[in-house]
């Protein structure tokens, strides 16, 4: 299944239902899941139902069901690129330039 074919909706509602199946695999009840995540029992039926919910229920409901580290396979770290690594001589990048403006910005003594 391809979500980048899917509108926000359809995404919604398909990972609800995956969080359905998984609780109901698990034999645990929407209420025992809330409590458990400490949510309310409506929170996970939103979730179940496909309707938007706030970050931080998602995530508890998450690792209530002990998939959170699941995240790390469909987002998984970008990690510093080969040439920002050289370029910035072991320092992380901590912002992004915007539009380029033509000024040069390699790197100078004066960035430290």
């Amino acid at each position: 299944m391809s979500f980048s074919s899917m509108g926000d909706a359809a995404v919604l509602k398909e990972l609800g239902e995956r969080v359905r199946r998984h609780r109901l695999n698990l034999n645990v009840t929407q209420k025992d899941l809330a409590e458990k995540a400490g949510v309310a029992r409506s929170v996970v039926q939103k979730i179940e139902q496909g309707e938007t919910c706030l970050l931080d229920g998602w995530l508890r409901v998450l690792r209530s069901l002990g998939v959170l580290d699941q995240l790390n396979a469909f987002l998984p770290d970008p990690g510093v690129s080969p040439l920002q690594l050289a370029r910035l001589q072991d320092r992380e990048r901590q912002r992004a330039s915007g539009k380029h403006s033509g000024v040069d910005d390699s790197y100078n003594e004066k960035d430290i």
